[in-house]
């Protein structure tokens, strides 16, 4: 008896120690992660409200956003952070709500198990937990404001503030974890004195951040004019402040590629923050790579930096312990795909890995063909070379390939000519739909004071849209990916059943050349036990061009493995 009261006691005791151990942590869990919102300067605005003028145009003050009949949002705000990131979430909340259904409903694609989201929920806050140290005063004002506007339906995923800082870093965390996540490929260049048609500098960018269909469909095109700093003009998306592209009033310009890098400690400022930094204040390559220096972020990236002023472009070479500046030597153009160019990188093993195993290598040598077979270069041409489905020597490499500079996933594509201010942006889908000028001039001048309605694009400059956007091969793209989201959903979620020969020949009839049709097929026959369908299709997909030493591996592994079960 008195061993079992002993016992007894024992299991009590051990109980409220592990009881208060677990909520110990958690109090210290909460308060590691809680980020403090920071001190609002003018309460008065968030009294403003935003007035109908017409349909799908809407102001408050001398602010507005409107639709445009390209399909392009435009949004022109003025002020201080706080001001101005107030007044965008109330102009912008339904798109912003949008946006963030979109994300979150690609998020839970990605990662269907609720499991695995909690725990990458926990992970980012603690992870997270000191990001807002990194960023500037002014941004985390402008995201608060912004964040006071936010949807209520995702407060189960965090505050709203908390979670539209997060966003911020969501590219970075998703490239810093992971070799495929949603930045699968970005390319760009930039060519001037001879290599173009009037000797001034000319740059193009696709910015292939692909999460979803939805999430670009509203692509939002951003004015803004500072209380300090210069104005500008970015594209992106509602809810976000950071910048992707753009260019400011003194004709300098930023994109972004993300690069291989090396799995951090801890957050640090988000790739994007930075880039809107460098808009908002520098204006030639020098002042630009200052603040780049000067900053510590926690993702590897390559900022191409175009100036109006040095009449050229550099690239800012990135990683989370190193900065270094890549310029042309006696050449008159740049490419920028997904890995360094510099000497400082010539030994580093991550960048290396990356050369050898990535698409980037091969984008580059492909960019750098079309740009060197371009002597005299247009907007048109780069227009072109942007678009270009192709493989390096011109073949098809099937639709949708990685390999490809236009991959058919483009959040957007961009044009800038910075000695006439002028930038061509592409409308949807893709880099396929015209793409539209915007001439800077003109539109820092009447944006402050526009009360009516109108377009603010050249018409007259407009490139048409891609022919292959009215093609039957465009039809057959879409068709594939129905079918190869069916195809994988089945896969990932063991659903029983066959699929009839006429709907295989469909499905490959609808992309020939491209090996992932191949490799889905040889997944769908292993689940049917069919080992002799499974080993042609994996066969067969090791004929094409397939974009990684990684998609190799898989496809190598899966044959290895079914030989293995069926010797």
């Amino acid at each position: 008896m008195d061993t079992l009261k002993r016992l007894l006691r024992w299991l009590f005791f051990s109980f409220f120690v592990v009881a208060d151990s677990l909520f110990l942590l958690l109090f210290w869990f909460i308060i590691a992660v809680t980020i403090k919102t920071p001190s609002v300067p003018n309460r008065e605005l968030l009294k403003l409200t935003r007035t109908e003028l017409a349909p799908d145009f809407y102001s408050i003050k001398n602010n507005w956003i409107k639709k445009s009949e390209t399909g392009l949002w435009e949004i022109y705000v003025e002020g201080d952070g706080f001001e101005r990131g107030v007044i965008e979430g109330k102009l912008n909340k339904e798109l912003a709500e949008k946006q963030e259904i979109a994300f979150v409903g690609q998020l839970k694609k990605m990662i269907p198990s609720q499991g695995m989201l909690n725990y990458l929920k926990f992970f980012i806050a603690f992870f997270n937990r000191n990001l807002d140290h990194y960023i500037p005063e002014e941004y985390k004002l402008e995201i608060y404001g912004e964040s006071l506007s936010a949807s209520d339906q995702f407060d189960f995923i965090g505050p709203k503030y908390y979670r539209m800082l997060n966003y911020h870093a969501a590219h970075d965390i998703g490239h810093a974890l992971q070799d495929k996540n949603m930045v699968v490929g970005c390319t760009s260049f930039g060519a001037w004195a001879d290599k173009t048609d009037d000797g001034t500098l000319l740059i193009g960018r696709n910015f292939d951040f692909y999460v979803g269909d939805a999430f670009a469909e509203d692509k939002l095109i951003n004015i803004v004019k500072p209380t300090t700093g210069y104005k500008l003009m970015m594209i992106s998306w509602a809810g976000m402040i950071g910048t992707v592209s753009g260019m400011n009033e003194k004709g300098l310009t930023v994109t972004i590629n993300a690069s291989k890098s090396e799995i951090p400690t801890s957050a640090a400022m988000p790739i994007s923050i930075l880039v809107r930094e460098i808009l908002q204040y520098a204006k030639n390559i020098d002042e630009a790579y200052a603040i780049a220096k000067k900053r510590k972020t926690f993702v590897s990236e390559s900022i191409l930096i175009g100036s109006l002023a040095d009449k050229k472009t550099a690239t800012i070479e990135k990683t989370p312990s190193k900065t270094e500046l890549f310029q042309a030597e006696k050449s008159n153009y740049i490419i920028c795909a997904n890995h360094y160019q510099s000497k400082a990188f010539e030994t580093d093993l991550i960048n290396q890995s990356n050369i050898e195993k990535s698409s980037s290598n091969y984008r580059l040598k492909h960019l750098t063909k079309l740009v060197e077979q371009s002597s005299r270069m247009t907007v048109a041409d780069a227009a072109s070379i942007l678009r270009n489905q192709k493989g390096q020597k011109e073949e098809n490499i099937g639709m949708g390939n990685e390999k490809a500079l236009n991959q058919l996933i483009a959040h957007h594509s961009v044009i800038f000519k910075p000695a006439k201010l002028q930038m061509w942006i592409s409308t949807n889908p893709f880099q396929l739909g015209q793409f539209v000028c915007y001439d800077l001039n003109k539109v820092f001048v009447e944006a402050p004071i526009l009360k009516t309605k109108k377009e603010f694009y050249e018409k007259e400059l407009t490139i048409p849209a891609d022919p292959f956007l009215y093609s039957v091969e465009f039809r057959k793209f879409k068709a594939y990916k129905l079918m190869r989201d069916a195809f994988q959903l089945k896969h990932k979620q063991e659903l029983k059943g066959g699929i009839d020969a006429k709907t295989i020949a469909t499905f490959i009839h609808c992309n020939p050349e491209y090996f992932e049709t191949y490799f889905i097929l040889g997944n769908y026959f292993r689940d049917q036990k069919n080992v002799s369908e499974a080993l042609k299709y994996y066969n067969l997909a090791l004929t094409k061009e397939i974009t990684t030493a990684q998609d190799k591996e898989a496809i190598v592994n899966s044959i290895v493995d079914i030989q293995k079960i069926n010797p």
